[in-house]
This record gives C-alpha cells, sequence and structure tokens, in this order.
C-alpha cells in the first residue's frame, strides 16, 4: 500500500511542476497578447468581405446573434447564409432578420442533403463560389460580435504574407444553468490559455472555428474546402494547410462572444467530450501532452497520497498541494479574463475554472475510451488523421 502511495504522490508531484510550468508558459503569453495589442498598427485598411454563414436549424437567439454581423461598421460587406434546404428554420430566421437591414447585400443558398460527412463543408464550398469579394469570413452561427469584427478581422491582411486569421472567443452561457457555465469557462480560459501558448511557442497553425477568415487566393492554393469535408477538424486544417504553404496564420486582437447552446448536464458533457476526441484525432502529440497542463487533479492525487501516508504535517501539506493547484487555476482564469478577453463577469470563470480543470482530466481520459462523436444528432466514427464516418442509426 505505501508504494502505491509513493507512486501517486511522485505522480502528483510531477504533475504539479508541469501544470506550473504551463501556467508560467501561459502567463508569459497573455502578456505578450497584450503588449501585442497595445503596439498594434491603427492603419485603416477596408476592403471589400463576404460573410459566410453556414446554418442548421433553430437555436436559442439566433436571430439576435445573427443580427450582429448586419450592425458592421464596415463600408463594403455582403452575408450569404447556406443551409441544406431553402426552408431551413435557420435560413428563415436569417431572412427575417435581412428583412430589417435591406442595405446589406445578402444571398440564401440551399446545399442539398451531405455527400460528406461533414456536412459544414458543402456550405461553405457553395457560399465561396457564390461570394463576390476576394477576402472571406466564416463564422458559426452560435457566434455574437460588435460592430467593429469585420474592421478588426481584415486589419492583418493589409500585409501581403498573411493568408487567414482567426479570433479567440469568450464562452458565453446563454442558456443559464451551472454545466453551461462551466462549458463556458472552458472555452474562455483553458481554449484560449491554449492558443496563446501555441501562439508564442511556435506562431499560429490552425484557426478556430467561431471565426475564420481567409485570402480565395490561399483558399485556391488548399483546393478550396471540399478536400475538408470528410474530416471533423476542419477549422483546425483550414488554418494548419495555409500554413504549411507558407502563409502566416495570425491570431486578430478581436475577441467574439461564442454563445454555449448546452444547458444541461449530459449534452454539455457530449459537447466536451466531442471536442476532446476531435483533438485527439487532429493533434495527436499534443492532445497527449494536455494531459500535463491540468492542474487540480494532480494537486488532489497529491493531497490524498500525503494524507494516506500520514507523514509529518501530512495535512498542512495536503492543504497546501490543493491551495497551489487550485490557486493557479484561479490567477490563470483572472488573466485570461480580464486582460484578453475583457469579461464582463470575470469572477464567473475564476471560480469554476478550476471545476472544469478538475473535469478536464476525465474528458482527456473518456477521449482514449472511444472514438464515436455525436455531431448536429448524428453518430460519426472518428478514423487516422481526424476523418470521420457516419454510422447510421
Amino acid at each position: 500500500m505505501e508504494k502505491l502511495l509513493d507512486f501517486v504522490l511522485g505522480l502528483g508531484l510531477f504533475g504539479m511542476v508541469t501544470s506550473t510550468i504551463y501556467t508560467a508558459l501561459a502567463m508569459l503569453a497573455v502578456w505578450r497578447f497584450v503588449r501585442r495589442d497595445r503596439d498594434a498598427s491603427q492603419s485603416v485598411f477596408e476592403p471589400p468581405v463576404s460573410l459566410l454563414k453556414p446554418l442548421h436549424g433553430a437555436e436559442p437567439d439566433l436571430e439576435a446573434h445573427l443580427a450582429t454581423f448586419f450592425q458592421q461598421d464596415y463600408p463594403a460587406c455582403e452575408i450569404l447564409f447556406c443551409a441544406r434546404q431553402l426552408d431551413d428554420a435557420g435560413l428563415v430566421a436569417a431572412r427575417r432578420v435581412a428583412a430589417r437591414y435591406p442595405h446589406v447585400p445578402v444571398q440564401f443558398l440551399a446545399s442539398g442533403e451531405p455527400t460528406v460527412p461533414n456536412a459544414k463543408i458543402l456550405s461553405l464550398e457553395l457560399m465561396a463560389q457564390a461570394a463576390h469579394h476576394d477576402l472571406l469570413i466564416i463564422s458559426d452561427s452560435d457566434v455574437c460580435v460588435d460592430r467593429n469584427y469585420v474592421r478588426e478581422v481584415v486589419a492583418p491582411f493589409a500585409d501581403a504574407r498573411v493568408g487567414a486569421v482567426t479570433c479567440l472567443y469568450r464562452g458565453v452561457a446563454g442558456q443559464g444553468g451551472l454545466w453551461s457555465r462551466i462549458e463556458a469557462a472552458a472555452m474562455s480560459v483553458e481554449m484560449s490559455a491554449g492558443v496563446l501558448v501555441a501562439d508564442m511557442m511556435e506562431g499560429m497553425k490552425f484557426a478556430l472555428g467561431p471565426t475564420m477568415a481567409i485570402r480565395r487566393s490561399c483558399l485556391h492554393e488548399i483546393g478550396g474546402f471540399l478536400p475538408m469535408g470528410e474530416y471533423c477538424a476542419d477549422d483546425f486544417l483550414l488554418g494548419n494547410w495555409v500554413a504549411e504553404r507558407g502563409h502566416t496564420v495570425v491570431l486578430s486582437r478581436h475577441v467574439i462572444d461564442h454563445v454555449v447552446l448546452h444547458a444541461t448536464f449530459w449534452p454539455s458533457m457530449q459537447h466536451q467530450a466531442r471536442w476532446m476526441k476531435s483533438t485527439r484525432f487532429s493533434r495527436p502529440k499534443g492532445h497527449f501532452g494536455t494531459a500535463l497542463t491540468f492542474s487540480v487533479p494532480f494537486g488532489l492525487l497529491t493531497a490524498l497520497a500525503l494524507c494516506g501516508l500520514r507523514g509529518p504535517h501530512a495535512f498542512v501539506l495536503a492543504t497546501a498541494a490543493l491551495v497551489w493547484s487550485v490557486g493557479t487555476r484561479m490567477l490563470l482564469a483572472y488573466a485570461v479574463s480580464k486582460n484578453v478577453l475583457a469579461e464582463k463577469s470575470a469572477w464567473q470563470s475564476v471560480l469554476l475554472y478550476p471545476v472544469r480543470d478538475l473535469l478536464g482530466i476525465f474528458f482527456w481520459t473518456a477521449s482514449y475510451c472511444s472514438r464515436k462523436v455525436l455531431w448536429r444528432n448524428e453518430i460519426y466514427l472518428l478514423e487516422q488523421g481526424g476523418r470521420m464516418r457516419r454510422i447510421p442509426r
């Protein structure tokens, strides 16, 4: 028993060291991002832009989210919407919104029933072909933006070396509820910290789905959207393929709101498990190393082992381990939420992120237990390289 406790103690301490190193790197990445924001150029760059919005069914507050894209403070911007069918509830909502903004050019398209596992790709390909402009901004239906969104996302393209731009995002618990808020904390802190560290260590080699902007010429170089049709992580691939061809992928200074649509326990758990599984197959080495970035699970292991060994000052040391592991997560959450994302309720992320950090190790473990994911009420099997195959029900 004592040998087992020694092993658990060693594992816990090792994890606390690696997670502390990761926290230090993330804090440095936050400082770097904030400093870049302060030093950035404010030159005017306003080329015409096409916004591509794939839709699939009705979502809570969809019209309010779509309306923010019609309210852009930008001189030349068209919006294209596409769903599987022209009578899709999402397209119906988009038409109602568009009727309130007749000055904004808009197109409504239908891709038909999917012929590839990732149905969104067909919508993107169709919209890209119909778009009139050479700068394309793709954004999900569950995001909300402010009036400067297009202007700030487009700004890095003033540099001809830039091929794609992507954005960080705040998790917003639109439906309320504890599980929705925990998932929002994961979006805000865990995702943002990981992206900032990756950008600092090796530059952006991927994009984030809620916002992906790309030059049409770069899209042509990678073969358009269709080659991504068999993959789950199309956002990762778009940025990765653009970077592989020698173009710069930029992490924009602009931050958007990403609304969590899952208010109850099980849908939220399924959604977060899909994230982890997608990352496992898209970036297997990086995903494996993610286990060493969690803090609270290792602090808990250390505390339990110390209490079991019953050495001198065991309780004090166990308490210190827990306080350290939780405290570093809260510090990271505050730094990201306050300084990078400018969240109005940063305290919510500060309090809930340690809980999400503890849950994260279970999602990570679960990602190796199954290759099945649930997406848009369909079941898919993930395969090598991130490809996916639909499983008939």
